[in-house]
């Protein structure tokens, strides 16, 4: 064996020339992976091996660049050279695929002449979830291998493909059963039958598939799904490039365009949010070691919206759940809905008739509560009431087993005070999934002054296996995703007094990034939910559109009136004469109100908000909160998060301008935040603050 590398070697196999990288976890093309390549690469082509294969050690073939180089100088040699020494080697080279080969790690496999991959093999070109595109050539080599359609799927979507597809597409040449023994073989078969030693980049055939309404297609697919992201549309750009231009000048064009997004903002914001979300499954005062209790089976109390979406994602992960309701009526109905969730999805393809079967088997309904005795981890998910939710933790204090963790999935309400109707509160904990909780990924998970340090560890690590972002924060009221929120509704609500209409906060709000504004995320969640009727008394516009028989989407008006067949909103003339009329009661004078105004005072005190929580030690990193917020809320995600967010157009101008805004409005949300005020004057950042 010869070594070129710390993590390159070569070693033969007979006549054929075998180097293999060994850079774990997933084989990056660190600067030592690259200098190691193009030296064993070199040395092939001069020694007297008939053939090279190109193999990876671990669980994968290459997950691509190393991402802790990026904005770094560069070390090594750079992956162009690699990449022509393997095009121009005089011998043929197999690059030899398992596990994973994505991003610059498939941009190294398209250089050898061949490629021979294991059944579970993947193959994916990511960049754009990185706000990038592949920048070695990936967009002009994709499409003469594999075809337009199929390379713009690819580098649009990032998600990767299989073996059996990428064997159809001719991305690779063959499956083998055993990678290196199948490599090898395949490396002496192409010399034994004189295969030529074809460069990707010379192949032009199956450019010409690409039809005139194919780019377009692709465009308006890509406007409705990623709207407002950049890298999607400069991919499509560059396999334009492969297509019009030939191989060198569609290279320059990837390069034009690859530079300009790296320089960008939105790159920056995935970048940074890729990291973020990696560090908030890290807790700073979690003493290392410290155990997590073994969830083998969960218990929900509650068959609601929320209580369902919970039991799914137990199931959905294989962990037996048992709910319980209060009676046969509600249970069923909870259920009920349950399995239409799995069927609906089934008759989208997306689970088979016996994945539904199996996940129902694993949910269990019962009417008594004394069945959740034997559960690891017990969620209620009753009525937000206090008074309901203290009787139903005092009665599992009494049921579940010692190192059960019971969990109270409240959005807003005092884990303290819930934890102190037990006698073990070390063992409560919040865990506020968002609604609805089947889908939706991210999980606040709330600890109180007294939970333990192993309930903390076991609900982030269920969290985890059941397909969350599980995201620590503390107790206060709203945690930290609501408490931001009300702040964001609290100047909507006074925008439209002050003369903007709901339309127009919706769409400015819209426009920066968010799926819906204030107004029709009120519709869509139920303008009635926690209004009560009998205690209503039109002190809010909300109080005057719930009495007036509006409850939004669910009856069709609201802030808004929808068509019956399509949900679409229109305005509604009856509702705008409603707030102007109380505005007038409330002595509002109304006037034009600007969109950068709408704007600032819509998401600047969401900032200050986040700041205080920040100071308050609710949140551990700033990083958290834009986790968050990305995740739970809506932000967009090419904007970071708040907290990347206002880093990026200037702490001081944020400041300043929270100080103007509460120069003439009311409201504790506008009284400047001490810690906003000390990293804009000593030139901090939010999103890298840390308690």
């Amino acid at each position: 064996m010869e070594r070129f590398s710390e993590s390159v070697t070569l070693e033969r196999d007979g006549d054929i020339a075998v180097v293999a990288i060994d850079n774990p976890p997933v084989n990056a093309l660190s600067h030592h992976v690259r200098s190691g390549l193009l030296a064993a690469m070199q040395h092939l082509d001069g020694s007297d091996a008939i053939a090279g294969v190109l193999i990876c050690g671990g669980r994968t073939f290459s997950a691509g660049a190393d991402i802790t180089e990026f904005g770094r100088e560069m070390e090594g040699a750079p992956i162009e050279a690699v990449q022509a020494a393997m095009e121009n080697c005089s011998k043929p080279i197999v690059a030899a695929i398992h596990g994973t080969a994505l991003g610059g790690g498939l941009e190294v496999a398209l250089c050898a002449h061949h490629r021979v991959a294991v059944a579970g093999a993947r193959f994916g070109l990511p960049e754009v979830s990185l706000g990038l595109l592949p920048g070695a050539g990936g967009t002009q080599r994709l499409p003469r291998v594999t075809g337009v359609a199929t390379a713009l799927d690819m580098v649009t979507s990032g998600t990767p493909i299989g073996a059996e597809e990428a064997l159809g597409c001719g991305l690779i040449d063959t499956l083998v059963d055993d990678l290196q023994a199948g490599a090898v073989g395949y490396a002496r078969e192409a010399v034994g039958r004189g295969l030529p030693l074809t460069r990707i980049r010379d192949r032009s055939d199956r450019l010409d598939e690409a039809g005139p309404d194919l780019f377009a297609a692709k465009r308006a697919e890509v406007a409705r799904r990623k709207r407002g992201f950049l890298a999607p549309e400069f991919n499509i750009q560059c396999i334009e490039a492969a297509v019009s231009l030939d191989f060198e000048a569609g290279l320059a064009r990837e390069r034009e365009l690859f530079m300009d997004l790296a320089g960008g903002i939105q790159a920056r914001a995935q970048q940074y949010y890729f990291f973020a979300e990696r560090a908030a499954a890290k807790i700073p005062d979690l003493p290392a070691g410290t155990t997590t209790h073994d969830i083998a089976r969960g218990g929900v109390v509650g068959a609601g919206t929320m209580g369902g979406g919970i039991a799914m994602n137990f199931a959905n992960a294989g962990i037996p759940v048992t709910v319980v309701e209060r009676d046969e009526n509600s249970l069923d109905r909870g259920l009920a809905v349950v399995r239409k969730n799995y069927e609906r999805s089934a008759s989208r393809g997306r689970l088979s008739r016996g994945d539904v079967e199996r996940r129902m088997g694993l949910i269990t309904g019962s009417l008594d509560r004394v069945d959740l005795a034997d559960a690891d981890i017990v969620i209620e998910a009753v009525f937000e009431n206090m008074d309901l939710k203290k009787s139903v933790f005092a009665d599992l204090d009494t049921i579940c087993k010692p190192t059960a963790v019971l969990a109270t999935n409240t959005s807003a309400l005092d884990v303290n005070a819930i934890a102190a109707a037990t006698g073990r509160p070390g063992s409560v904990i919040g865990m506020h999934f968002f609604s609805p909780a089947n889908v939706m990924r991210l999980l606040e998970v709330v600890r109180g002054d007294a939970t333990s340090h192993a309930t903390i560890a076991s609900a982030m690590a269920v969290g985890k296996k059941v397909g969350k972002i599980p995201v620590l924060v503390g107790v206060c009221d709203g945690f930290v995703g609501n408490r931001i929120l009300m702040v964001r509704q609290l100047e909507a609500d006074r925008l439209v007094l002050e003369g903007a209409t709901p339309a127009q906060v919706d769409q400015v709000v819209y426009d920066f990034g968010f799926p819906m504004g204030p107004f029709a995320m009120r519709d869509l969640a139920g303008l009635d939910i926690g209004w009560d009727e009998a205690a209503s008394s039109g002190e809010t516009v909300r109080d005057l559109l719930c009495e007036s028989g509006r409850r939004g989407q669910k009856n069709g008006r609201g802030f808004y009136i929808y068509d019956p067949d399509t949900r679409a909103p229109s305005p509604d003339p009856e509702v705008i004469e409603i707030i102007r009329e109380h505005a007038e009661r409330q002595g509002v004078e109304s006037r034009e109100i600007s969109d950068q105004e709408i704007l600032d005072r819509c998401l600047l005190p969401m900032v200050n908000e986040g700041a205080k929580i920040l100071d308050e030690g609710i949140a551990s990193r700033g990083s958290d909160i834009d986790v968050i917020y990305v995740n739970g809320y809506g932000w967009p995600l090419y904007r970071g998060g708040p907290m990347f967010w206002a880093d990026s157009i200037g702490l001081d101008q944020v400041a300043a301008s929270v100080e103007a805004y509460g120069a003439r409005l009311d409201g504790s949300h506008w009284e400047l935040s001490p810690l906003l005020q000390r990293l804009a004057d000593q030139g901090g950042a939010l999103h890298r603050f840390a308690n």
